[in-house]
C-alpha cells in the first residue's frame, strides 16, 4: 500500500471517530429524554384497586374483563381481588390497595353494612383515594360513584311476568340477605305482589346467590315436601342450582323457575328447553364501560355521574330470540 493510500486510510479513520465522539453527547441527551418520559408516565399512570364480592360468578367476570380491557387501552394499572364472600378478607384487600397507594378503588360488597369492609372504606377515603360501588351500594357510606343496575324493576319484572301468566302461585324465594342489590331486587318483588292475596310466598331460602349453595338448599326444601308452585331467585346461578335439585328429586309437576342476570346459561335453558320461564337481563358489559368512563373523568380532573342506573329488561321464551344467547349483553 502507498504512503498516500495509508494517509487517506489514516484520515477517514480519524473523520469516523470525530464523529462517533459526537453522536456520544446526542444520544445521551436521547436517552435522558426517553428515560424522563418513562418516569412521567409511570407517575402519571392511574393505579385501580378493584374488589368483587366473588369471582365464582361469570357475571362479574364479565364486568372485570370489560375493565381490564379498557384500562389496557388507557394504560392503566389494575389489580384485582377475590374475597370469596368473606367480608373481613375483603376489608383486608381495601387495606392493601392503600397500602399500594391506588387512585381508585371498584368496590362490589360482601356486604353493603359490613362495618370491616365500611371501615377500611374510609380509611381509604382518608387516604383521597376514590371508591366506586359496582353492581350493589353500600348501606351508612356514599361512595364517589356507583354503577348499578335498576334492581328494584328487576323485581318488578319479574312479578308482573308472574302474574300475568299465573292466576294465583305457591312462591319460593331465594335470596343473598345482606346484599343491597339482592334485597332490594326481591324488596321489588314482593312490593309488587303485595295485595293480591293469590301470591303466597311460602318460604324464603338463604343461597348466596351460589349454585352451590342454592342446589342443597332447595333439595332440602323438597324433601320437606312443601307444596310450591314457582321459584324466584335473586340471580341466574341459584336459580339454576334449584333447577339441578328440582330434577335431581324427579319433581313431576312444573315449577316455574326466575332468574335475574341474562347469563348465557339461562339464556341458553330459556332458547332451547322449558325448564325456565324468565330471566331479567343486566348488562355487565355496560357496567364495566361506565365504571372507566367514570374513573378516566376522575383521572382527568372533569365533573361525572355520580348515580349511574342501568336498565334491565325481561327475557322469556316468547322474546329470547332477539338476544345474543352465546355472551352477555
Amino acid at each position: 500500500m502507498s504512503l498516500k493510500n495509508k494517509k487517506e486510510k489514516t484520515e477517514q479513520l480519524k473523520w469516523l471517530i470525530k464523529r462517533v465522539f459526537l453522536l456520544i453527547p446526542v444520544v445521551c441527551i436521547l436517552l435522558w429524554i426517553y428515560a424522563v418520559c418513562q418516569t412521567s408516565t409511570i407517575k402519571g399512570q392511574t393505579k385501580i384497586g378493584v374488589t368483587y364480592m366473588t369471582m365464582n360468578n361469570e357475571f362479574y367476570k364479565s364486568i372485570h374483563s370489560e375493565i381490564s380491557r379498557i384500562a389496557d387501552e388507557e394504560g392503566a394499572l389494575v389489580y384485582v381481588r377475590d374475597p370469596e364472600l368473606d367480608e373481613r378478607r375483603q376489608s383486608q384487600q381495601i387495606d392493601d390497595f392503600c397500602a399500594q397507594k391506588v387512585n381508585v378503588i371498584v368496590i362490589n360488597p360482601v356486604k353493603g353494612d359490613s362495618r370491616p369492609i365500611l371501615t377500611a372504606l374510609n380509611k381509604a377515603r382518608k387516604q383521597g383515594i376514590k371508591i366506586i360501588a359496582v353492581d350493589t351500594q353500600l348501606k351508612h357510606f356514599k361512595p364517589d360513584a356507583s354503577i348499578v343496575s335498576d334492581n328494584y324493576q328487576a323485581g318488578v319484572l319479574i312479578a308482573k311476568e308472574l302474574m300475568k301468566r299465573s292466576s294465583s302461585a305457591r312462591i319460593l324465594l331465594l335470596e343473598h340477605k345482606g346484599t343491597v342489590s339482592a334485597d332490594t331486587r326481591i324488596q321489588g318483588f314482593k312490593d309488587t305482589i303485595k295485595g293480591h292475596g293469590a301470591y303466597q310466598i311460602v318460604s324464603e331460602l338463604e343461597t348466596k346467590g351460589q349454585t352451590e349453595i342454592a342446589m342443597p338448599a332447595v333439595r332440602e326444601f323438597l324433601q320437606s315436601e312443601t307444596d310450591i308452585d314457582s321459584l324466584v331467585a335473586l340471580n341466574d346461578r341459584s336459580a339454576i342450582g334449584a333447577l339441578a335439585a328440582i330434577k335431581e328429586q324427579g319433581i313431576t309437576h312444573p315449577i316455574a323457575i326466575y332468574g335475574i342476570d341474562g347469563s348465557p346459561d339461562m339464556k341458553s335453558l330459556l332458547h332451547s328447553t322449558d325448564d325456565v320461564v324468565g330471566t331479567v337481563a343486566q348488562s355487565p358489559l355496560k357496567m364495566g364501560d361506565r365504571v372507566m368512563e367514570v374513573i378516566q373523568d376522575i383521572s382527568e380532573g372533569k365533573s361525572y355521574q355520580k348515580e349511574v342506573t342501568i336498565p334491565v329488561q325481561m327475557m322469556t321464551k316468547e322474546n329470547i330470540d332477539r338476544f345474543d344467547v352465546n355472551g352477555w349483553q
